[in-house]
């Protein structure tokens, strides 16, 4: 999901509250997540983003393009993931067997998980990725489809994960602004060399903060949401960059908010403790990739973007929450919106 202005904001809480009425959403703590993603950003991750709550309204409506942001619209070349662990509260850092960065602070192991997850991307001939692919730039502002050759989000082949960085440098800031959650997206660039706007231009940085704190509100009465994605150049924002546009998610610790944020959605007991981790974080991998610079993207005429439509909808089936298999493991993710099936799917022929 990413941000929404204030009355649009307001407008999701008005449609959550119905649909909730409504009874749409069986599950409280879907319902408390959903609720808390369409509050937060009109089309940006509903980690247990909006699922029923927005997909309802808007489940009609196909996804246009925004006619691009700064000649942006969506990740065309092969997409570089860096995760950045954000702050001093992280504690030392190790090595697992998998090669994946490991953490004393991080008690429920989110930070292998989301490793696994962003370097299984691509991998096992996996077709979650492949619904992502139909959607491209280079069309006209307000077109639903992509004609033969079209510039499309590229397909993650081999992997998206292209960095791991701790930042110990000094804590995490207990109540992170978004400025400076962007700042430190800048911070990571330059510490990976990205220091051009082309070194960025298929690049996301995921901003991991620890448990505990509550980045630009989350975990908070006036901040109900599990992650978000944005860009530095966005007023919200404001974050300098003399690298060009970077594209970034505000990955709070998901595991804070429990069964709100996706705990347990797919799985039972201690094998759905981070479900909420890759369906969140998948979920805001998908709208970077197909709405890098919000709103210049693919959104519906609501403002929800491909996976805001399709969350909180369940489990199973053609487009519910399921464990997808990469080469690194299986994990729970969610369905993202496919205009060609006017529907919610899991997996999607690649269009390249």
């Amino acid at each position: 999901m990413r941000h929404l202005p204030l009355a649009l904001r307001a407008a999701f809480t008005a449609l959550a509250a119905t649909a909730l009425t409504a009874g749409v959403l069986a599950s409280g703590g879907a319902a408390q997540a959903e609720k808390n993603e369409l509050n937060h950003h009109p089309v940006s991750f509903p980690v247990k983003e909006k699922a029923a709550n927005r997909a309802r309204p808007t489940r009609s409506k196909p996804l246009v393009y925004g006619g691009g942001v700064n000649g942006i619209g969506v990740t065309t070349g092969h997409e570089k993931v860096y995760v950045i662990f954000w702050g001093s509260q992280w504690g030392t850092s190790g090595t697992d067997a998998g090669g994946y960065t490991t953490l004393s602070g991080d008690a429920n192991g989110m930070g292998p998980r989301l490793q696994a997850m962003i370097k299984g991307l691509g991998t096992n001939n996996e077709l979650w990725s492949g619904v992502m692919t139909q959607y491209c730039e280079g069309v006209a502002k307000g077109a639903t489809s992509c004609p033969a050759g079209s510039a499309r989000v590229a397909y993650p082949t081999g992997g998206a994960l292209a960095g791991v960085w701790v930042d110990p440098s000094a804590a995490a800031p207990s109540n992170a602004t978004a400025r400076q959650i962007g700042d430190e997206a800048v911070k990571a660039a330059a510490h990976f060399g990205n220091t051009t706007a082309a070194a960025n231009r298929n690049a996301q940085y995921f901003i991991v903060s620890p448990s505990g704190t509550h980045p630009d509100g989350f975990n908070t009465p006036n901040g109900t949401f599990c992650a978000w994605h944005d860009y530095t150049g966005d007023p919200y924002v404001g974050s300098p960059s003399a690298y060009g546009d970077i594209a970034f998610t505000n990955a709070p610790y998901v595991t804070d908010m429990g069964s709100s944020c996706g705990q347990n959605y797919v799985n039972p007991g201690t094998a759905g403790t981070l479900d909420g981790v890759t369906m969140v974080m998948g979920h805001e991998y998908s709208e970077v990739v197909t709405d890098q610079n919000p709103a210049g993207g693919w959104t519906d005429s609501a403002g929800a973007e491909n996976a805001d439509k399709c969350s909180w909808i369940g489990t199973g089936g053609a487009g519910g929450s399921q464990n997808v298999a990469f080469a690194t493991g299986s994990f729970a993710m969610q369905g993202t919106w496919s205009n060609d099936t006017n529907g919610c799917l899991i997996s999607h022929a690649i269009q390249q």
